[in-house]
């Protein structure tokens, strides 16, 4: 009877983790920024029909990255342990913490388990509060791990490259429109070639807390995404080079001695006529 290879704990894992990240870092980023008025996620998606973004709860958003049929199921099943809780208990029950701490036990569960492969994604999960210091987004990664982030998130594809163009510019308490352009412009620093994205290769949506509805998730469609952008767009227009100010200095100089006029000489200044007498002139 043969001996089967003998392969470390330590070395499997790192097989692993290693298979899962080449996986993830073939798709396309997605980032999460917390804004004024909520949170805005913002992916890379020429699909119109497959998203990486969608709703959870009222106040709960998911985004992921990877393979889709693997974060679908993650997706539906989400939606179920929310739907589920908020029936059993209280709508205000399910939070976003007790959702992510769900995600990382199945996460974790299928990493360490040797019967199966790896799940090949990356995952956020959002939950919206009162005001900006009550949001709430926690990234979960393919070992089920977890950490609670604040301001903005980013994860697959060259995540490190846009996470790095996000940080140099973001800044709190930014408007939706001014956090839609700066998570546009990094998606498209994502290499050695700075790309413009158009309206249809994304998907875009937010958590808005100033929406009088219960659900505060809401989609932005492709028109409303052109014409936010066109508005944010910083201004192209070549500008005149101005004159150095010595030579504007001088061509004043110049300016000015040929516009002045100069008085002639005495011997050849003009003998103004004698006056004719008016005899309509009153005394």
């Amino acid at each position: 009877m043969s001996v089967p290879f003998y392969v470390s704990p330590e070395q499997l894992m790192r097989d692993r983790a290693d298979f899962a990240r080449k996986g993830i870092s073939k798709g396309r980023s997605a980032i999460a920024l917390q804004y004024a008025d909520g949170i805005l996620f913002v992916a890379e998606n020429r699909s119109p029909a497959l998203h990486k973004v969608a709703e959870i709860y009222d106040r709960m958003a998911f985004a992921a990255v990877g393979r889709y049929n693997e974060f679908e199921n993650l997706r539906i099943a989400g939606v179920r342990l929310a739907d589920m809780r908020g029936y059993s208990y209280d709508r205000r029950d399910v939070t976003g913490r007790a959702l992510a701490n769900a995600y990382a036990q199945t996460l974790g569960a299928i990493f360490s388990s040797g019967g199966e492969k790896p799940l090949e994604v990356e995952i956020l999960v959002a939950e919206v509060g009162a005001s900006t210091a009550e949001d709430q987004i926690y990234r979960l990664t393919y070992d089920g791990s977890i950490a609670d982030v604040r301001g903005y998130a980013v994860m697959g594809g060259p995540a490190e490259q846009v996470a790095e163009y996000v940080g140099e510019h973001f800044s709190e308490g930014i408007s939706l429109a001014g956090a839609l352009r700066l998570a546009v412009d990094a998606l498209g620093h994502d290499g050695t070639e700075v790309r413009e994205l158009q309206p249809d290769q994304i998907e875009v949506a937010v958590l808005d807390r100033t929406r009088t509805q219960v659900r505060k998730f809401k989609r932005i469609s492709e028109e409303t995404l052109g014409r936010i952008l066109s508005e944010s767009s910083p201004d192209t227009t070549p500008t005149e080079p101005s004159e150095p100010a010595e030579d504007k200095a001088e061509s004043d100089d110049s300016a000015d001695a040929g516009d002045t006029p100069v008085a002639p000489a005495d011997d050849d200044a003009p003998v103004a006529p004698p006056e004719e007498p008016d005899t309509d002139r009153p005394l």
